[in-house]
């Protein structure tokens, strides 16, 4: 009678092994037959740390085998056992659990780690002494090499202490204490950082800035007024706002400090602060034809406690007499009876005058084709008083559609449209190439982007500048001037809008930074390429009709290059790595191609060489930068920041 317990003569991978490939199947041969019915997912089994791996069981000769249900991790190590509830055709049981442990091998990867992005930038003045500084890379890194030494602060030659955190591909370097002021530090990350394939950055980063000269000691002053001083014919629903040239202590700002008068009598209203406007909002309607002086006191102090230097003090009159015409919608894009629309186009209907934008909604701006009702999403440009409708999805091609604006619409004073406003287009006809991506409400800004936008001045910007869920103050360099929920600059012709500005710009933005995600998503799912890994990422002096191009790798361009094609035509690139554009060269469209259809989906970093010239839409993951001189007619949408440097970008027309 057999009573010998059987024993485990060998394993696969052997115990301690490393390097082991992800789709490896787990063995152990037996030192004589066994009984199956005891080689079960309770006595077989492949952990990572505490967690069970999923897989099926199969016994041959005198062999049980686990073939996991998915590939393993890269570069981890896993522990397999079997327990002493397995036992041989005799019932005999092993003496004791069989373990054994093995590390699979690293993700192969032969491209070093860049660091794309910096915070703050090299040789940036005037930082605040409580910043943290951070580095964003061009890809995923092993948080386990991003430590105390190798990534460092110093002044000099001390080293500063402070706390690391990593989220995302970013890095962050937060000091234990505030910096000194108007003083130079250098950043470094050193070599030893590695990304999660185990490669180093080619070269230590290593950048500087220098903080804030002094504690300010300045008196905030107020930059601008609405109404301006002796403003006449002001609606008298009006708020009343004032915009400081700094933060304001918001503790400050109360009903004592900011006040409405009509001569000696006190006007009732409550007060909100958003950005560095303070608004006071009367609790009814001003009278009409009267005089009201509005006043900031000395009371009102900015966040380092400085109070303005003397009272603001001004004064408007409002309306004649009540507003009782009926507002028109002055223009349409597209015109009435227009043909060949673009698919993905935005409706728009220019007012006469300012609306109210609760009325502007999707009950009250329509699109259909016959009958049928076409989803989107509705919103109001209050500097240009123009009602947008985005479709959800692109258009059909060669088809009418009929946009209608109805007389639910109001104007500030509660007047409606005296009819509905109808019009109608005809889509163009299908061109060469993939459907155009459809960009919703985000196709409504020349520059979109999440964290930061920053210019070296002077920069030309045509179009909408918009930034999401970063506030107002993360958009630098363009000299800004607040309005009611927008701002302005003498770089850009058209309107900059943040998430921090008064309603309803938030939710626009909100909803505008949501549409360029999903346009990213649909160009980077589209399938079936007509060209692969072109020019093995090289695509100087190439000319390239309408299709769907991919790379697996990043994409560099050294000489010019065209994009040949009819205006109904399209083109997608998908690119996984970075675009970099090589200095002083030039984009070509030939052949009737259009910038609204040229659609570049880029993983990685879009860099702009000096006077280099670009054409289309920029989807870009990670950053986009555009150096010294370099121009772009199209757009520039990023789900992280935009830098600019004297850079010209040109929204396209249709």
């Amino acid at each position: 009678m057999d009573t010998t317990a059987p024993t485990v003569i060998s394993t696969i991978p052997a115990n301690a092994a490393t390097d082991v490939a992800i789709n490896t199947n787990i063995g152990a041969t037996f030192s004589e037959p066994m009984d199956t019915a005891t080689l079960t997912a309770t006595s077989v089994t492949l952990k990572q740390g505490a967690t069970a791996i999923a897989g099926s069981l199969s016994y041959s000769g005198n062999a049980v085998t686990f073939n996991p249900t998915t590939n393993l991790a890269y570069n981890t190590e896993y522990t397999a056992t079997i327990t002493v509830a397995a036992t041989d055709e005799a019932g005999n049981a092993l003496e004791e659990n069989k373990v054994w442990s093995f590390t699979t091998g690293r993700l192969l990867d032969t491209t070093a780690p860049t660091v794309s992005l910096t915070t703050p930038v090299n040789s940036a003045t005037d930082v605040a002494i409580n910043s943290n500084i951070g580095a964003t890379f061009s890809e995923p890194m092993d948080p386990a090499t991003l430590t105390s030494t190798s990534v460092t602060l110093k002044q000099g030659a001390t080293a500063v202490a402070g706390l690391i955190s990593y989220s995302g591909t970013t890095v962050t370097f937060n000091p234990t204490a505030d910096l000194a002021y108007d003083t130079e530090y250098t950043a470094t990350i050193t070599v030893a950082a590695t990304d999660e394939a185990g490669k180093a950055l080619a070269e230590n980063k290593v950048w500087s800035f220098t903080t804030v000269q002094l504690l300010d000691t300045t008196a905030p002053t107020v930059s601008s007024t609405n109404p301006a001083d002796l403003a006449t014919g002001v609606v008298i629903n009006s708020n009343i706002m004032a915009t400081f040239n700094e933060p304001m202590d918001t503790a400050t700002l109360t009903s004592t400090s900011v006040t409405l008068s009509q001569g000696a009598t006190a006007v009732a209203g409550s007060i909100s602060y958003s950005g560095t406007t303070v608004t006071f909002n009367p609790t009814a309607d001003l009278a009409y034809d009267t005089e009201y002086t509005a006043t900031i006191t000395v009371a009102a102090t900015d966040e380092a406690g400085n109070a303005l230097a003397e009272n603001k003090v001004w004064s408007f009159t409002t309306v004649l007499t009540p507003d009782t015409s009926a507002p028109t919608v002055s223009s349409t894009m597209p015109a009435n009876a227009a043909t060949d629309v673009a698919i993905n186009s935005n409706i728009r209907a220019n007012f006469s005058e300012a609306m109210d934008h609760a009325t502007i909604v999707a009950a009250n701006v329509t699109l259909k084709q016959g009958s049928t009702a076409v989803n989107g999403t509705v919103t109001y440009d209050i500097p240009n008083h123009v009602a947008i409708f985005a479709p959800a999805e692109n258009l059909v091609s060669g088809t009418e559609y009929t946009a209608t604006v109805t007389t639910s619409v109001t104007d500030l004073a509660g007047n409606t449209l005296a009819t509905n406003k109808v019009w109608s287009f005809t889509t163009a006809a299908s061109g060469s190439g993939p459907a155009p991506v459809s960009l919703g409400t985000a196709g409504n800004f020349t520059l979109l982007a999440k964290t930061a936008i920053s210019t070296v001045p002077a920069s030309n910007i045509t179009g909408d500048v918009g930034l999401s869920p970063a506030a107002e103050t993360y958009i630098t360099g363009f000299s800004l001037t607040d309005a009611t929920g927008y701002a302005t600059s003498p770089q850009v012709t058209g309107f900059i809008y943040a998430a921090d500005m008064t309603p309803p710009t938030p939710t626009r933005m909100t909803t505008a930074i949501s549409d360029m995600e999903t346009a990213y998503t649909d160009a980077a799912g589209r399938s079936t390429p007509d060209f692969s890994d072109l020019g093995a990422g090289e695509i100087g002096g190439s000319t390239l009709t309408p299709g769907l191009y991919t790379w697996g790798s990043s994409v560099t361009v050294s000489s010019d290059f065209t994009i040949d094609g009819n205006a109904n035509d399209v083109w997608i690139f998908q690119i996984s790595g970075d675009l970099g554009l090589s200095s002083a060269v030039n984009v070509t469209l030939s052949g009737g191609a259009q910038a609204e259809n040229i659609f570049w989906q880029v993983a990685g970093t879009v860099t702009l060489g000096t006077t280099a010239h670009f054409e289309g839409i920029v989807l870009s993951q990670t950053a986009i930068i555009l150096n010294t001189g370099s121009t772009i007619n199209g757009r520039l949408l990023a789900q992280s920041a935009i830098a600019l440097d004297q850079s010209t970008v040109t929204e396209p027309t249709p």
